[in-house]
C-alpha cells in the first residue's frame, strides 16, 4: 500500500512521505488563493471552492479564510455554509450532509497522533474520518476530533469539543459535549 492508501485506510502512515507532502502543499497555495479572492467575487469563489473540496455543489459557501490539508477528502452536501475560520485537517474523509451550518472557527480534525513522544518522533500518524449528517448546526469555536459522528438534525453548541458520536436529534454541549437535549 501507499503512504496515502494507508492514510485513508486508517492504518499508521508516514506524514512525511513526498507524495503526501506535494499534496498538502498544492492545497495550501489553493487556499491562500481562495482566501485572497475578493469577498464579493461569489462566482470565482465558488468555482475555487468546489475546485478545492473533494464534493461541493454551487451553493456551497465558505467564509474567507478557509484552511484545510488536503481538500479532496472533504464532501459536503447541498446547501452548505462554514462561517469565517473554518479549519479541516483530513487525512480522513470528512463529509458533510445537506443544510449543515457551522459558525465560525469550527474546526475538524482527523489526524491522530502518538501520546508517546517516542513515536510521535517518527512522525508515524493515522486519520480516523469524521462524518456529519443532514440539517446539523454547528456553533462557533467548535472543535469535532477524529472518528466522530454527528447524527441528522443536531445541534452543537459554540465552544464544544465533541469527543464522540452524538445521536441524531440532539442538542450537545461542552467540553467534552454531552446531549442535553433530545429533538421530538
Amino acid at each position: 500500500m501507499t503512504e496515502r492508501e494507508k492514510m485513508l485506510a486508517g492504518e499508521v502512515y508516514d506524514a512525511c512521505d513526498p507524495e503526501l507532502l506535494e499534496d498538502l502543499n498544492r492545497v495550501k497555495v489553493l487556499c491562500q488563493q481562495y482566501n485572497n479572492l475578493l469577498p464579493t467575487d461569489f462566482a470565482a469563489r465558488n468555482k475555487m471552492i468546489r475546485e478545492i473540496l473533494g464534493q461541493a455543489d454551487e451553493d456551497t459557501f465558505i467564509n474567507q479564510p478557509f484552511y484545510c490539508d488536503y481538500g479532496k477528502h472533504i464532501r459536503v452536501g447541498k446547501r452548505f455554509f462554514a462561517n469565517f475560520g473554518f479549519t479541516v485537517l483530513d487525512e480522513a474523509y470528512v463529509t458533510i450532509g445537506d443544510d449543515c451550518f457551522l459558525g465560525p472557527s469550527v474546526h475538524i480534525y482527523c489526524a491522530c497522533h502518538s501520546t508517546d513522544p517516542r513515536e510521535r518522533k517518527t512522525r508515524q500518524e493515522w486519520a480516523e474520518p469524521v462524518t456529519i449528517g443532514n440539517d446539523v448546526w454547528i456553533g462557533g469555536n467548535v472543535t469535532i476530533l477524529p472518528g466522530v459522528t454527528i447524527g441528522d438534525n443536531c445541534t452543537i453548541g459554540a465552544g464544544s469539543v465533541v469527543t464522540h458520536d452524538i445521536p441524531a436529534n440532539s442538542i450537545a454541549v461542552g467540553n467534552p459535549a454531552k446531549v442535553i437535549k433530545t429533538i421530538q
